[in-house]
């Protein structure tokens, strides 16, 4: 267990230099950079050149006790930059996920999902399965694709992310009967470890893409006083925002596959008898499970 220790520890500050220390120490020769530039001179690379020499030349002019603290002044300031951000990352989050009043938003990717829904369910009832052709079947498999492509069940946030997580309890609970906010820590406990490998490995790399987003907010606001920055908050921001759709399609698929997989093994842990010895669970099945879990809740 110490070597285990030992070993977290040393991930965790791999991923605090990675993902905070290191943006924090470019983030503070950004801001030293922009504000002697301004907007006046910010694509001024003579000049940019000559703030640095300066600097440079300035600091190493000093005695070696005033270096020290200098250098303990950017190195506070890369690390107080980085906490900004990590708090920040909870704003990120919630944006991404929808966890905020969007009921406009809502409702208009209902409507959106349930066109699309409309038009697959037409394609379907123009041609019956039993004698359905290859080309009607591969218009029906389009139709399904653009409807997920909006949401995989009906739609409750107001973003896409959000509605891949709420997709995901929307499934557990309609089809497997499964209150998954109460059913999930369960689950995870009954899981091999594998699985719990993969859903960890997913959820760190949506963790890492909102910390790069996260990178935006203070960014954008240099770009106050230095319009380049505001160029680079888009394209960091965008980045994260790229790379947080792909780990939560990732960590949803995987969610999504544990119940498909699991269900039967969480009720025989709770001692809730099922009709086969694994896989998913029937409604009524996930609904007993639910009840013992949520305690009258």
């Amino acid at each position: 267990m110490s070597d285990f220790f030992k070993e977290l520890a040393k991930t965790l500050a791999q991923r605090w230099v990675g993902l905070l220390a290191v943006p924090g120490a470019l983030f503070v020769v950004g801001a030293l950079l922009g504000a002697r530039l301004g907007h006046a001179h910010a694509l001024d690379l003579s000049m940019a050149s000559q703030v640095f020499t300066t600097t440079a030349t300035s600091v190493a002019g000093r005695a070696g006790t005033v270096q020290v603290v200098v250098l303990v002044v950017a190195l506070l300031a890369s690390a107080g930059v980085g906490l900004l951000v990590q708090a920040m990352a909870g704003v990120t989050r919630r944006l991404w996920l929808g966890q905020w009043p969007g009921g406009i938003l809502t409702a208009r990717r209902v409507r959106k999902w349930e066109r699309r829904l409309g038009h697959r369910q037409e394609l379907e009832a123009a041609e019956p399965a039993v004698a359905r052709s290859a080309s009607a079947q591969h218009e029906i498999d389009r139709a399904s694709a653009r409807m997920n492509a909006v949401a995989m069940a009906r739609p409750g946030r107001p973003t896409w992310m959000g509605d891949r997580i709420h997709a995901v309890e929307a499934i557990a609970a309609g089809r497997y009967g499964l209150d998954l906010p109460f059913a999930w820590p369960r689950l995870w406990l009954t899981m091999p470890e594998t699985a719990r490998a993969e859903i960890s490995a997913a959820n760190g790399a949506f963790a890492a893409a909102v910390t790069v987003a996260s990178w935006a907010w203070p960014t954008l606001l240099l770009g106050v006083f230095w319009w380049p920055a505001i160029v680079v908050a888009v394209v960091i921001g965008t980045t994260g925002w790229v790379r947080g759709r792909a780990a939560i399609t990732d960590l949803t698929a995987l969610a999504e596959s544990a119940l498909d997989l699991y269900g039967c093994a969480l009720a025989t842990a709770a001692g809730v008898e099922t009709q086969r010895p694994a896989g998913p669970l029937e409604v009524d099945e996930g609904a007993r499970v639910s009840a013992i879990f949520r305690k009258g809740r």
